[in-house]
């Protein structure tokens, strides 16, 4: 009898297969802009309505608590229900969640927006996550998940460089405009190319699940099975329980609260750029420029990592990318006075904080079992992201004391070495 897992992970990968991947890696990528696209419109924001910095702090971190809430509930429901239909509900979230941002009318009603907003953008990383890990075969599966992740940058440059073209030409308001048309388009794209996880069918055995799995493996260009094999008596349950179970339990606490900590840096560099830039004297379009050097260091950063992830260990690499992201971060913030130096030193940091970032999703899709990847991909995202809200707040909130740039810069790169810690800690699962 074929073990339809073990033929899947030792084949070559078919077109269906890498299709649905480079999908995932765009629906990050639209992820990715979805996210910034506050960061582009704050300045415009904080102009038009006459708001503070620990006001404009508030309203950066709203999407990041709803992203908290969605990763942990829809990571849970795609356990349940699959991978393609939460993927598809998050898609229209996001979709409605921009168009009505282009109708907010002040600080409440655009907080308000943003944090149901996230709850799509949450959901869809970790469900986008576990499918591409289902999707590819052993040999690539950390390389794939790494691109992916990679796919993020992509969306905040392509997305950060449109944004700063609607900036000269228009208002705030035109850069959700043009993030909800944009979602909107991938939902017929997506119910077209993403196939449902052959490995969620396998788990969760659904009516009629060998002539599912039989036709999605023909259209993979892979030999139909006879019959299912075996359920495994020794799997996880799909529960929120499995993942603090004495088996899980440490890998869960460990990858959180690394993620926890090293997302709070990353974000103060992708949700302050812009506004720190401005407040130096520079116009809104040249501070989303800087904020798309930053992602170009992130994409290179992603591709490197995922790249050596295919002969290096990855917690090593995302150890000393931690390392570097903190040293990075803290130099930010010394007086850099030019454009060019801003942008120098953005892209340097963005090199490694997201390559830190890509590092730990691929940990993240090694270290849990299908019947719990998407849960426990939710479970490190959401409560990490939700911590990683504070993250703006805190920064903003120093600012508020007239704290200087150096000692923000300094205090807030500091996640990263803390995650760093964390992660010498952590016992990986056999992949």
């Amino acid at each position: 009898m074929t073990d339809i897992r073990r033929q899947l992970d030792a084949a070559p990968m078919g077109r269906l297969q890498i299709a649905a991947i480079i999908l995932c890696i765009l629906l990050n990528a639209l992820d990715g802009f979805d996210v910034l696209a506050i960061s582009f419109a704050s300045p415009g924001i904080a102009t038009e309505w006459g708001i503070d910095r620990a006001a404009l702090g508030l309203v950066l971190s709203m999407e990041l608590i709803g992203m908290a809430v969605g990763s942990v509930l829809l990571g849970n429901l795609a356990d349940r229900i699959g991978r393609r239909p939460t993927i598809l509900g998050c898609l229209v979230v996001m979709a409605a969640g921009m168009a009505a941002a282009t109708q907010a009318w002040d600080v409440l009603s655009l907080s308000a927006i943003r944090l149901v907003t996230g709850l799509g953008i949450g959901g869809m990383l970790a469900c986008t996550n576990a499918m591409v890990a289902e999707l590819s075969n052993a040999r690539a599966r950390s390389l794939a998940v790494a691109i992916m992740a990679a796919g993020y940058p992509v969306g905040a440059i392509l997305g950060g460089s449109v944004a700063s073209q609607l900036l000269v030409s228009g208002g705030w308001r035109d850069i959700f405009l043009f993030g909800g048309i944009v979602t909107a388009i991938f939902l017929p794209v997506s119910l077209w190319l993403l196939p449902e996880s052959i490995g969620f069918l396998l788990q969760k055995r659904p009516e009629g699940a060998l002539m599912r799995i039989n036709r999605l493996l023909v259209r993979m260009g892979h030999a139909p099975a006879s019959t299912l094999p075996p359920l495994d008596s020794t799997a996880p349950k799909p529960a929120f329980a499995t993942l603090f179970s004495p088996s899980l339990a440490r890998t869960t606490i460990v990858l959180t609260l690394a993620y926890f900590c090293h997302i709070m840096t990353f974000y103060f560099i992708l949700k302050w750029v812009p506004k720190i830039v401005v407040d130096m004297g520079f116009a809104p379009s040249a501070a989303g420029g800087v904020l798309v050097w930053a992602n170009v260091g992130g994409l290179a950063g992603s591709l490197l990592l995922g790249a050596l992830s295919w002969r290096l260990p990855v917690r090593g690499l995302v150890m000393v990318a931690m390392v570097a992201s903190t040293v990075l971060v803290t130099l930010f913030g010394q007086g850099q006075t030019t454009l060019a130096g801003l942008s120098l030193v953005a892209a340097c940091a963005g090199f490694f904080t997201n390559g830190a970032v890509v590092g730990l999703y691929a940990l993240v899709a090694q270290s849990f079992p299908t019947a719990v990847r998407a849960g426990g991909t939710g479970i490190v995202i959401g409560i990490g992201r939700g911590g990683a809200a504070l993250g703006p707040i805190l920064a903003g909130f120093l600012f508020t004391l007239d704290f200087g740039l150096p000692l923000v810069a300094l205090v807030m790169a500091s996640g990263s070495l803390v995650g760093a810690a964390l992660l010498a800690g952590l016992r990986p699962r056999p992949a």
